[in-house]
């Protein structure tokens, strides 16, 4: 286990302690807010350092203010990725439409962000890293809530009490397993899974995403800049997920090879290197959707409490809002009562961004011959149009001003 050093009190008055589990993107906000708010903040994360890597990420509406609020803007916009252009071929290889992706994502130009995902969880790892204490590769392996606190044992050895614990360890979060309950609780199957890896970039695509699609079958190579390796997906309908069926890697590739078997276009390159690929990630399109974001001295935040699947865009910015909303409404309250602000103040917001899922799936992965038809109609009547307006749910939250209290 590695550990950052914990910063020294500041005040003879002990300062409340809280445990977040998680250091991605949720995690490291609700670690920076409340450490603002005067808390003592130690922060868990299994892996052996902060996360680096994967594909880019959305940034959008309310959640710019917030990276505003942190001074994190000026940075990311350095990092910004201009994609120019998404292409969609029908299953012969030929263009359907070739569109601004904003006409399809309702970003805005000139305030939304996409950038790298480990551009975003460094910016936020470094603006709270000598400020909070971080317990690398370990993880919450108890939680007993008896009395005025939470009693937390971790994997790596030891026991520690803190005043509240925070579930930010996402769309699988063993630490909300541990207090809710098993995760088909709250696990939504949207009807698709994917597989998605990095490939060489064999066509030469330069700042765009290219996608075919035949019903219920999807392919997309994304290309940032004209990196000689590209983002790789392959997704398909399935009516349930298949980890019961297909539970071990080789299982996994072996079914996505038998459904993508009589592609063509780029796929039979595609499922080479699928095969050959060590960073290939598997997963169900899904969305976490719970009744209550707390119990007791637990809250949840980010993916583990509101995932709303890539098909919204949504995820990392419902992280950020939700990290900003549920650490001001601690401010100056206790657990319950700051708990039950956060979740009046944040679930209507959740609900309309869960619900772009719908859309989304329409528009990436038609299921059937009549629903891509539509599609395609629609999308060469958008190639047409000029960019639609923002979507109205990635703004339907301000941020309210939260008062930091005197340091605790």
């Amino acid at each position: 286990m590695s550990r950052t050093s914990q910063p020294a009190e500041g005040s003879a008055t002990p300062r409340r302690t809280v445990l977040v589990s998680g250091a991605s993107i949720a995690g490291p906000t609700l670690a920076y807010w409340l450490n603002r708010y005067g808390y003592a903040v130690t922060v868990v994360e299994r892996a052996g350092a902060p996360r680096s890597g994967g594909y880019p990420i959305d940034v959008r509406g309310t959640a710019i203010e917030v990276l505003r609020r942190m001074g994190l803007l000026p940075r990311l916009r350095d990092a910004h990725i201009d994609l120019r252009r998404l292409t969609f071929l029908g299953g012969d290889g030929q263009q359907v439409a070739s569109l601004h992706p904003h006409s399809v994502t309702g970003g805005v130009t000139g305030n939304d962000l996409e950038v790298p995902r480990g551009e975003l969880t460094a910016a936020l790892y470094e603006a709270v890293r000598d400020d909070v204490e971080f317990l690398f590769d370990d993880s919450i392996a108890t939680i007993d809530q008896a009395g005025d606190g939470a009693e937390v044992t971790f994997h790596g050895g030891g026991r520690r009490r803190f005043d509240m614990v925070f579930a930010a360890d996402g769309m699988h979060s063993r630490t909300r397993e541990m207090v809710f309950g098993p995760e088909a609780r709250f696990h939504h199957y949207l009807g698709y899974c994917f597989a998605v890896f990095t490939m060489r970039n064999t066509l030469g695509l330069d700042s765009e995403t290219v996608m075919w699609n035949t019903p219920g079958r999807a392919a997309a190579l994304y290309a940032v800049g004209g990196q000689r390796e590209v983002h790789a997906f392959l997704t398909f309908a399935r009516p349930e997920p298949p980890f019961d069926a297909f539970p071990t890697r080789a299982a996994q590739t072996g079914l996505i090879s038998e459904i993508f078997a009589d592609a063509g276009w780029e796929i039979p390159g595609m499922l080479a290197a699928l095969r050959d690929a060590d960073d290939v990630f598997f997963d169900a399109v899904a969305q976490i959707r719970m009744p209550r974001w707390s119990s007791g001295r637990v809250a949840v935040l980010g993916d583990a409490a509101y995932a709303p699947s890539f098909l919204t865009g949504q995820g990392t910015s419902l992280a950020l809002v939700g990290a900003y909303m549920l650490a001001g409404s601690l401010a100056d309250q206790d657990h319950a009562t700051g708990f039950a602000a956060y979740e009046r103040a944040t679930r209507e917001f959740v609900t309309l961004n869960q619900a772009l899922a719908g859309a989304g799936g329409g528009t990436l992965f038609p299921a059937t011959p009549e629903a891509l038809e539509q599609r395609n109609d629609r999308l060469r009547r958008l190639s047409a149009m000029p960019s639609p307006p923002p979507r109205p749910a990635h703004t339907a939250l301000t941020l309210p001003d939260f008062e930091a209290p005197a340091r605790r």
